[in-house]
C-alpha cells in the first residue's frame, strides 16, 4: 500500500492584521466598512468608543513607550 500524502492543515495564509489583533485583545469587536478610499477597519471598544483601528493601535503604542 503506498503512502498517500497526508492533506495539508488549514493554515492561515500571511499575517494577521496587528491593528485588528490589538483591537480585539482590548477587548474590542473589529468591522471593515468599504469607503471610498477601500476597506478601513474601525474597533468597537467596550466603552462604546468607535476608532480606526490603525489609530487606536498607534494611540496605545504612544502610551506604552
Amino acid at each position: 500500500m503506498a503512502c498517500a500524502p497526508k492533506p495539508a492543515a488549514d493554515k492561515p495564509i500571511g499575517m494577521a492584521n496587528p491593528a485588528s489583533v490589538h483591537c480585539v485583545k482590548a477587548g474590542g469587536r473589529v468591522e471593515i466598512r468599504k469607503e471610498t478610499a477601500g476597506e478601513v477597519g474601525y474597533c468597537h471598544l467596550p466603552d462604546g468608543r468607535v476608532i480606526e483601528e490603525w489609530q487606536f493601535l498607534r494611540a496605545s503604542q504612544g502610551k506604552n513607550g
